[in-house]
């Protein structure tokens, strides 16, 4: 997931000498760097996936990156699900989410995982514990191995010694020791020349992008089969929602206009023909306007502020206020006032109850907090308790990763904005093997699915080797009980289709 804003503080990290440093929850990690020694746990289990019977051993451990000198500077954990007997030709999946300050536990044990936690389905909170740890039978283990990787900073993943986070903060510092640990746990496990795909959810896209970029980027590549995009933010410009810019009213309108249809405010006879309707007005009419600023005559403005009431479901009174620029935190709010509810960021199907209705802003994301609790509870129980592994370090969720570096390599305008899709576009032209399969909920917010049409459909991106894929849920799909189903359908395919 991604949470610019909220992960905008800094992590106080306890630099000690490297032969006694102290994690923040007060573990001693003795982390002399010639007796540093990698923790592991591993299991094996039998499961159905796919209508497939299997035997796998599931596998969580630290992978030790190391400095120039031999120095060990950080252990980013991996956990592993490979079907027994193994094979090297077989395909091998590596994923993670986002943040930046994600673990991976959101795709893991909602998603891709051989186990999964049974939240509700319907968008209600997930309310108190016990939380149904049960088997997923759409996990994808019987067509690809699974990789999960929780960055620096994130899962249980930490660094060594006086070594500070920082090092590995930043799109491109963050995308190297991810593919240092792709390349180091391929050459352990002799993947080299198994068929391979790379995965990730929200900022995990942008990261995507990034490590494509350090894997095939120079001579002694790590090809790749193809990318899942589930819920994409590669151009950050597409969204960016600040005085002058006008480009994310536009992004973010047809994901309004579905999130209207949703709760009533809006009619239409699928949300599928509404969006469509968003988009062409949005990229059309509505761009036209935004464009001539001030100087849009009288009537071109009020035709405009007709339909994008119509769209909305926000009144003409409201929309004339907000200059016909609503950004999407006071559309949260603003939607469905009337009724004492807000709406969520990640999944604007999720209601929420604020302390009083007369805010401008949401006093908190209802689409978040709904979920938080179960997914937490079910990474710790499975990891600790299910497998076995050991440690007295916290599981980080979502965690503070700052400051983050968001300077990235190369490319045109790179002290404008971010925008990592370019390195997905060079990766495709010089790699004739490579797809794309982009997965977007209709409600999320977060990373509309209006701004990753836009990113991905400008020059130098092969369109005939990029599939998308729609769901009727927000940002992370695989919470509805359909369209996880769906979306491990789709991945399935996809990776078939090699």
């Amino acid at each position: 997931m991604i949470f610019r804003t909220l992960l905008a503080a800094t992590t106080a990290f306890a630099l000690l000498s490297p032969a006694v440093a102290q994690s923040d929850d007060g573990e001693d990690v003795s982390e002399a760097k010639e007796t540093y020694k990698a923790n592991s746990a591993s299991r094996t289990f039998t499961g159905t996936f796919g209508g497939r019977s299997l035997r796998y051993t599931a596998t969580v451990e630290e992978q030790v990156l190391k400095g120039n000198d031999g120095t060990p500077k950080a252990a980013i954990v991996t956990t592993a699900y490979i079907a027994e007997p193994r094979d090297p030709s077989r395909p091998v999946t590596f994923l993670f989410n986002g943040g930046p300050g994600s673990g991976s536990v959101w795709l893991q044990m909602g998603a891709f995982g051989p186990q999964r936690v049974a939240i509700p389905s319907d968008a209600r909170d997930d309310g108190a514990p016990p939380f149904p740890i049960v088997h997923n039978p759409e996990s994808i283990l019987d067509v690809t191995d699974l990789v999960f990787i929780d960055p620096v900073g994130t899962g249980f993943s930490h660094t060594i010694g006086d070594t500070k986070g920082e090092e590995y903060w930043g799109v491109t510092k963050d995308a190297k020791s991810v593919a240092a640990v792709i390349r180091k746990w391929i050459g352990d496990n002799g993947r080299w020349n198994s068929p391979k795909f790379l995965g990730g959810e929200s900022y995990g896209t942008t990261r995507s992008a990034a490590v494509v970029h350090e894997l095939e980027g120079g001579y002694n590549d790590v090809s790749l089969n193809g990318v899942i995009l589930i819920s994409t933010v590669l151009d950050f410009g597409a969204g960016a929602e600040t005085q002058g810019a006008e480009l994310g009213y536009i992004t973010t309108l047809p994901t309004m206009a579905a999130t209207a249809l949703y709760h009533g405010k809006a009619t239409a006879p699928s949300v599928e023909q509404f969006v469509e309707e968003a988009r062409q007005f949005a990229i059309g009419p509505y761009a036209a306007f935004l464009l001539k600023g001030q100087n849009a005559p009288a009537g071109e403005r009020a035709a405009v502020r007709r339909e994008l009431a119509r769209f909305t479901g926000l009144s003409e009174q409201f929309l004339e206020r907000a200059d016909l620029r609503v950004s999407s935190r006071r559309f949260y709010k603003e939607l469905l006032r009337d009724r004492g509810l807000t709406v969520g960021r990640l999944d604007s199907r999720y209601t929420g109850v604020d302390y009083d209705s007369a805010g401008e802003a949401p006093d908190n994301d209802p689409s978040f907090y709904g979920i938080d609790g179960g997914y937490a509870a079910a990474i710790n129980h499975f990891m600790r308790d299910t497998i076995g592994y050991r440690t007295q370090r916290d599981y980080v969720t979502i965690g503070s990763v700052g400051p983050w570096d968001w300077r990235i390599e190369g490319g045109r305008d790179t002290n404008a904005y971010l925008n990592v899709a370019p390195y997905l576009g060079k990766a495709m032209r010089e790699n004739s093997g490579m797809r794309i399969l982009v997965a977007q909920g209709w409600y999320d917010f977060a990373t509309p699915f209006f701004a990753a049409e836009y990113a991905l459909t400008r020059t130098g991106f092969p369109q005939d080797r990029i599939e998308w894929q729609y769901y009727d849920a927000g940002h992370m799909m695989y919470i509805r009980d359909e369209d996880r189903r769906k979306l491990s359908d789709d991945v399935r395919a996809f990776i078939r289709a090699r």
